[in-house]
């Protein structure tokens, strides 16, 4: 549903998603009404009601950007809490789960039902904008996945951000792998690549969709040789990098043993630095690798659920945002983090950097800034996730109206502070995507349903 003029009207809190004390719009002084006009925000003040627009009542709400989720494995939704790899770190994790049952996933139907699945859980949590690291390519391969997940965000009508991964070599950590691991050539892989960005990028500042070139992981998925092509070919392209990096003290073990450096000075090497390139994780980083990645622009997506849920640390997330580096907020893929929701992951951040850096480590609003903002910074999508006139509209309205979000003396942080919550609205580049608490168009539990059967199929199939 969509309107050419809709107000959102008498906002008990309004957060920008800006650095500081910008953070929070004074709605006493300077109105609490945000009027949207198509896909950007038109005005925020005291505003009146216009003939024939629609009025969305925010009393008694908190009105945010929408959360920018800049790393996911959509089709993971379909493999959490798998006992085999319920107790296990990354490494046994990664054959027991994500390898392992690769095979189930041969057919396209199973490949949207997964990424509806995602998807949905995401925009329930007030995510508008989704980067999914999508590897499940191979060669052979019978469904167009790149199309599907594409189609899935655009059903929603979610700003979409194709991470285009896959490997160009067998992977030595991968344990009795299926056909559906197999690799492609690096020809292939960077044809397909081009072939996305002809499809599907747009480099517009509030753009829809987007393609990034993003092989799995720089130190196992391709060979040292492949690293600088495929970073040159994507910047031939004008399209961003993106990969997962020193997740686990083992990866930076393994970086330092077989190529003499740290896994900064490494991917470095290789041209994979810069305002163009973010990494998922790095949860172990050294006090020059933070400094490096800040004066390079390298940016990081934060998985501090994934992290906490597979063993593999706390991330220097605040040291890299207060030396100035880019940091965002990501759920990782559904089968490592089993609430894959951005609430949830706002609190996790918010809780766990206190846990082990004090209670001065990290504050509520730079955890909003991070989740928003910051994310949108990643991206590169300039006119994304910050509430002012002439920014896209992507707008979350979180009534406070479940008893954990009750007694806050400071309401405005409920959104990361309680750790959950349901948005009655969400709007995302002017569209309401999200209707008094409803999804226009989607069947809830038929989509329960749905997932329950495919879950059952992999069962059974593995019995």
């Amino acid at each position: 549903m969509s309107h050419s003029s809709l107000l959102i009207r008498g906002a008990q809190a309004i957060l920008t998603g800006r650095a500081g004390d910008a953070m929070r719009h004074d709605v006493r002084s300077h109105g609490a009404d945000i009027r949207v006009r198509g896909s950007r925000i038109d005005a925020i003040g005291h505003l009146t009601p216009e003939h024939g627009e629609r009025v969305i009542d925010a009393h008694g709400c908190i009105v945010m950007p929408g959360w920018v989720n800049t790393h996911h494995h959509l089709f993971q939704s379909l493999l959490k809490g798998i006992p085999a790899g319920i107790n296990l770190g990354l490494m046994g994790w990664l054959s027991a789960v994500p390898v392992s049952y690769r095979r189930h996933f041969d057919h396209e139907a199973v490949m949207r039902l997964a990424a509806r699945l995602g998807l949905v859980e995401l925009l329930l949590s007030g995510c508008t904008t989704v980067a999914d690291h999508q590897y499940h390519y191979y060669p052979g391969m019978p469904f167009d996945a790149s199309q599907a997940v594409f189609d899935e965000a655009a059903a929603l009508g979610l700003r979409f951000v194709l991470c285009r991964g896959g490997q160009t070599v067998t992977r030595s950590i991968d344990v009795n792998p299926p056909p559906q691991v197999q690799p492609e050539t690096l020809e292939d892989f960077l044809a397909a690549v081009e072939h996305d960005v002809q499809r599907f990028h747009d480099p517009a500042p509030d753009a829809l969709r987007r393609v990034v070139c993003a092989p799995t992981t720089p130190t196992w998925s391709v060979p040292v040789e492949h690293l600088r092509p495929i970073a040159d070919e994507a910047r031939r392209l004008g399209i961003r990098l993106h990969s997962h990096l020193s997740e686990t003290s083992d990866y930076v073990r393994y970086t330092h043993e077989v190529h003499g450096c740290s896994p900064v000075d490494f991917v470095e090497q290789h041209g994979w630095v810069g305002e163009d390139v973010w990494y998922a994780h790095l949860v172990h980083l050294s006090s020059a690798e933070v400094t490096k990645l800040a004066r390079t622009g390298t940016g990081m997506a934060h998985c501090p659920q994934s992290n906490c849920r597979l063993g593999s640390g706390v991330a220097p997330a605040p040291a890299l945002h207060r030396a100035g580096g880019r940091v965002s907020l990501a759920v990782d893929g559904a089968a490592s983090n089993e609430a894959a929701d951005m609430l949830h992951e706002a609190h996790t951040a918010w809780m766990v950097h206190r846990a082990v850096g004090g209670p001065d480590a990290i504050t509520a609003e730079e955890v909003l800034h991070m989740g928003t903002a910051g994310g949108a910074r990643v991206l590169g999508l300039d006119a994304v996730g910050t509430l002012a006139p002439g920014q896209a509209a992507d707008i979350v309205v979180m009534p406070l109206n479940e008893p954990r979000q009750w007694g806050l003396h400071d309401p405005a942080m409920a959104p990361v502070v309680s750790g959950a919550g349901r948005p009655s609205h969400v709007l995302c580049h002017g569209r309401v995507v999200l209707d008094n608490g409803q999804i226009p168009g989607l069947d809830l539990q038929a989509l329960r349903a749905e997932a329950q059967a495919a879950v059952r199929v992999m069962q059974t199939a593995r019995s």
